[in-house]
């Protein structure tokens, strides 16, 4: 007998798999039990699989009989002329969605003719086995499969117009392209979700040559001109809050420039650029850790004592300051009421960004690389016409990778802009190969994309023909002015007295097992010992019970609270084993230290 489950609950057996499996799917066709409904039977388990639970990712497919598909002409044309809805056709069993585990038990044809009888499904259109972001790729077949995949990621991470009313917008943090471009080679996908408002990326031309070594590994070299003239240019909006809260015991917070005397009072250089509503004006450049909004809150723990305290000894100053390491422009600034009602002052900032050393483009079909040198555009090579590359790929990075995509799209991209129109080149129906070479010969250009280029340094012909054309590229989101960090000294965390973490908290950086490693085989072995003290304390430690002796401030004197009198030595360690001696005794351990001269 064949276990059967229901949405992984044991329904019962049965002892005819097959025909179960095939009665469940005719009714589900005919309309007699719902099409949400997938059944699947796995013979090397014996078990037949039942599912209605929602979270499932279902697609369409058109159903196959005795080798021949179930939709037909007339169903198309009655679409189109509305007599009919989707709707209908799923009703009719026409079409089907299966999930991943139905799809277990479907043969599935990618093109109708490719149908046997031995066929269950046929896809609606091949390319419709991607993903929305990959099937953005045009040439994505020509791409090795793992390509595709970083190509689809990076589309994502790709700086664009992301919505179209992003001045009236407070999100946290948003970036916005200042001259997005629509791509001359595209899917079908681009039409479908209206790409030409919410384009991420611009058409450059580019050159596939290594030059000085500067674009080893990925790197891409940008020209300079390109850069001034707008090339990838983009707004990078951060948004600051503050609201007015109200505590226990009647206190508040209060917006405003904090007065003198008052903890944690910064002086008054730090407030200068504040208007007296303490809200800082739109259009004022603001540097890293510069007040934003001043603001004062009571303080935080009210003590036995601390109720007769009041007036400004109850009041901590809790401005809201730009994050450090960043810098920008305040560009507009919202004053409003929270769900509670209370005021609630929002300050967006923003920062230009233009492309630098680091900054992080890649094409749709995975070649990313990061800016390894910006050349002036006399130094550029160029052409006979006098065409400038924006940006120089180096030739290493196609053959190991297979992205003939790549290469494709350059052709197609050169055909588009000499042609002056969109080419569109879906996955499984590519525009073909053959036609971009006969319309580039038409043009006067070569067939095979390559054009002599001259050195801007020497004015000499290269001795190779070098492949050039238009392609879609992306800035993305990985910017080397969001990233770059550095610290000497600087804040600690109260628990462990070890340097914070992150960049915007002012962080150490981490050295690990590996990093300790590539210094002793460097011989700065010696350099361990000032890395690895971040937080190196002196302990007094009493010599006769090995517990850690206390140090009374007032009365200048160090006893043990155990031995009383005994003696007591200074014992250099770091602070977290000193905190792991705490936490034993918490655990009623007995951590005897002990110490000898």
């Amino acid at each position: 007998m064949t276990n059967v489950f229901f949405n992984g609950m044991f329904l019962g057996t049965t002892d005819k798999p097959e025909e179960f499996v095939k009665f469940i799917r005719e009714n589900r066709r005919k309309g007699l039990i719902t099409e949400q409904v997938n059944v699947a039977y796995h013979p090397h388990l014996d078990e037949v699989r039942i599912y209605t639970d929602p979270g499932r990712a279902r697609r369409p497919l058109i159903v196959v009989e005795n080798g021949k598909p179930k939709l037909t002409k007339e169903h198309i044309e009655k679409l189109k002329k509305g007599e009919i809805k989707w709707s209908d056709l799923i009703k009719e069993g026409v079409i089907e969605l299966l999930d991943a585990e139905e799809e277990e038990n479907a043969y599935i044809a990618l093109t109708e003719d490719e149908l046997t009888p031995e066929h269950t499904h046929l896809e609606l259109d091949p390319s419709t086995i991607m993903g929305l972001s990959a099937s953005m790729l045009p040439y994505a077949e020509f791409d090795r499969g793992d390509r595709v995949n970083y190509g689809a990621k990076m589309i994502g991470q790709a700086i664009g117009m992301f919505s179209l009313n992003f001045l009236s917008r407070v999100d946290t943090k948003s970036n916005v392209l200042i001259y997005p471009q629509k791509p001359l080679v595209q899917t079908r996908t681009y039409k479908t979700i209206n790409f030409d408002d919410h384009a991420g990326g611009q058409n450059i031309v580019i050159a596939i040559l290594s030059y000085e070594g500067y674009n080893m590994e990925d790197a891409i070299i940008f020209n300079k001109a390109s850069i001034e003239r707008g090339l990838f240019w983009s707004m990078m909006f951060r948004t600051y809050e503050a609201e007015e809260k109200r505590y226990m015991g009647g206190q508040e917070d209060i917006i405003g420039i904090p007065q003198p005397g008052i903890r944690g009072y910064a002086g008054e250089d730090a407030y200068k650029h504040l208007p007296e509503d303490g809200i800082v004006n739109p259009e004022t450049e603001v540097d890293s850790d510069q007040v934003l909004i001043g603001k004062t809150s009571p303080l935080r723990f009210l003590g036995s004592m601390d109720q007769f305290i009041t007036g400004l000894e109850n009041m901590r100053e809790s401005s809201v300051r730009l994050r450090h390491g960043d810098h920008g422009i305040v560009d507009r600034v919202f004053i409003t009421e929270s769900a509670d009602g209370n005021k609630l002052v929002k300050v967006v900032v923003r920062d230009l960004k233009k492309p630098e050393i680091g900054d992080k483009f890649a094409s749709r079909h995975g070649q990313k690389g990061v800016i390894g040198l910006i050349v002036p555009p006399e130094e550029m090579p160029f052409t006979r016409n006098g065409l400038v590359p924006d940006i120089i790929f180096n030739p290493h990075g196609v053959p190991s990778r297979m992205t003939i995509g790549h290469l494709l799209e350059i052709l197609a991209g050169k055909v588009a802009a000499l042609k002056g129109e969109i080419i569109e080149s879906n996955p499984f129906d590519p525009y073909p190969e053959e036609k971009l070479r006969e319309l580039l010969e038409k043009m006067g250009f070569r067939y095979d994309g390559r054009e002599v280029l001259y050195d801007g340094r020497t004015g000499k012909k290269f001795r190779s023909m070098i492949f050039t054309g238009v392609i879609y590229y992306q800035k993305l989101d990985h910017l080397v002015s969001n990233k770059i960090h550095a610290r000497s000294r600087g804040p600690v965390t109260l628990l462990t007295k070890q340097p914070t973490e992150g960049r915007s908290k002012e962080g150490g950086l981490r050295l690990g097992e590996m990093e300790k490693d590539c210094l002793i085989g460097h011989g700065a072995a010696l350099l361990l010992k000032e890395r690895f003290d971040s937080d190196k304390t002196t302990v007094y430690v009493c010599q006769n019970c090995g517990m850690p002796a206390i140090y009374d401030r007032i009365k200048g004197k160090v006893y043990c609270p155990v031995c009383k009198d005994s003696k007591i030595v200074e014992v250099e360690m770091s602070y977290a084993f000193k905190l792991m001696l705490d936490e034993l005794k918490s655990m009623l351990i007995y951590p005897k230290l002990v110490v000898e001269e």
